[in-house]
């Protein structure tokens, strides 16, 4: 691969003796990995059922490199959220932030959902998620990623960080900033971010990422932790970003990244007056591990949180809407959800801790339970994922061999022999979506975009 010239001076100035092997690893061939998504499998249960040749990611125990002979997004496990496919160095980010169930928790560039449906697999659907991204088109993407991995928890908005800030101040407690970089650290796996590079991105990707961290501060809650991260090599977004917004910020420190699962140290001397702290962060680097390059800081703000802040606002729902639902739920339902319940024009949605969301661009505003229709309730593709098959009363469960598995996933109906009205249905247990049935005939109802 032919790197710009100025590029290759500049890593040469940085790398000194280790440019050599730098170089090198653009003849190696790139990394696939797959991350097991633990809110319905673990680890070790994923690898014996999957037929690839999988080898662990050191940096993250959910995960797994995978060959590129292997073809995990035509597997039915994939449809039904077992796993997300990731760049393998994509996942430290995720894996190092200290992230426990009922956090509150933020992802501010989330798209396409790598780190949020990682956040969201360590909150195991207590707390909330806040999952955001500027781009309406990635939130889209984003928002099928949340649902087939089955987080319950989730909203996704579509805002800038800036206005954000001005509701959420001092909200959450972890907060994610995958930055938007100039992508030095992903020439290997991709072409078109070595033709797009140019010494000037760096100054573009700054003013973002200045602004993004700025925000990101506001949110953050004292003894909440931001997990900052890059694609990139350049020392002026990466180490030079963090101690410009620790000269800002004198309530923020460095946590230490653990060096021990494959991360170099974070480089000081690569920054004009860089405090030695920088060298606390991390940073993955191509010729030393099987993965991209990619650079990691923890920041916390100084302090202890004196008493958890609640945006509650619930809209009281008219239980008379609700009865279509309740004989949805007490015909095929071994569970019930009744709290923090609204209605959205049709749309009946579980919203997580009550969070008040007027005046913010909302995709989805939590748990998308389904439909109220005249006389009848009918329930979404996002709620099936976040079912486990014990919680329905009737499903139809094929095995990988059974031919009907692919049709279904296909959309076509089929005869099939179960109980009429509305089936879970599932591939060895694992749901992907639901069919009603009448007569012993299946109309399919897996959602028509998530069709193969």
């Amino acid at each position: 691969m032919k790197l710009p010239e100025k590029y290759e001076m500049k890593m040469k100035s940085l790398l000194g003796a280790e440019f050599d092997d730098y170089l090198k690893s653009f003849k190696e061939k790139r990394y696939y990995g797959l991350r097991t998504n633990t809110l319905k499998i673990n680890a070790d249960e994923l690898e014996k059922k999957l037929d690839f040749k999988l080898k662990k990611v050191e940096w993250c125990k959910e995960g797994f490199y995978y060959s590129d002979e292997d073809r995990p997004s035509k597997h039915p496990y994939y449809n039904a959220g077992l796993f997300y496919i990731q760049e393998p160095s994509a996942m430290s980010t995720g894996a190092v932030i200290d992230i426990n169930p009922g956090d509150r928790v933020l992802d501010l560039c989330a798209a396409p959902g790598g780190k949020s449906t990682q956040a969201g697999a360590k909150l195991k659907n207590e707390g909330i998620l806040v999952s955001n991204d500027i781009s309406a088109t990635r939130c889209r993407a984003l928002l099928r990623n949340i649902e087939a991995a089955g987080i319950s928890n989730a909203v996704i908005t579509n805002e800038t960080p800036e206005k954000l800030s001005e509701r959420f101040e001092g909200f959450f407690n972890k907060i994610i900033v995958d930055a938007p970089c100039s992508g030095e650290g992903m020439f290997r796996k991709d072409k078109d971010a070595v033709r797009s590079w140019e010494e000037h991105k760096t100054e573009v990707c700054q003013k973002l990422q200045r602004d993004i961290l700025r925000n990101a501060g506001k949110m953050l809650c004292p003894g909440g932790i931001i997990a900052y991260s890059t694609c990139t090599f350049a020392p002026e977004e990466d180490e030079g970003m963090v101690n410009e917004f620790l000269d800002k910020n004198d309530d923020f420190e460095i946590l230490e990244v653990d060096k021990s699962y494959g991360f170099d140290r974070g480089r000081s001397e690569w920054v004009k007056g860089g405090r030695k702290e920088l060298d606390l962060c991390g940073r993955l680097w191509p010729h030393k591990v099987k993965g991209e390059g990619h650079f990691l800081a923890l920041l916390k703000k100084k302090g202890v949180e004196k008493e958890k802040k609640t945006i509650s606002k619930i809209t009281p729902v008219n239980e008379k809407k609700l009865s279509d639902y309740y004989d949805f739920m007490d015909k095929y339902m071994n569970i019930k959800i009744n709290d923090n319940i609204e209605i959205h024009g049709k749309s009946l949605m579980k919203i997580p801790c009550g969070i008040d969301l007027r005046g913010i661009r909302v995709m989805r505003s939590g748990l998308y339970i389904g439909d109220i229709k005249t006389k009848r309730f009918e329930p979404s593709q996002g709620f099936a994922m976040t079912l486990k098959k014990e919680d329905v009363k009737y499903s139809i469960d094929f095995s990988l061999d059974d031919d009907k598995l692919i049709r279904y996933l296909k959309g076509e109906s089929f005869d099939v022999n179960s109980y009429d009205g509305w089936n879970l249905v599932c591939v060895d247990g694992f749901p992907l979506g639901w069919g009603k049935v009448q007569n012993g005939r299946l109309k399919n109802k897996y959602l028509p975009g998530w069709k193969i």
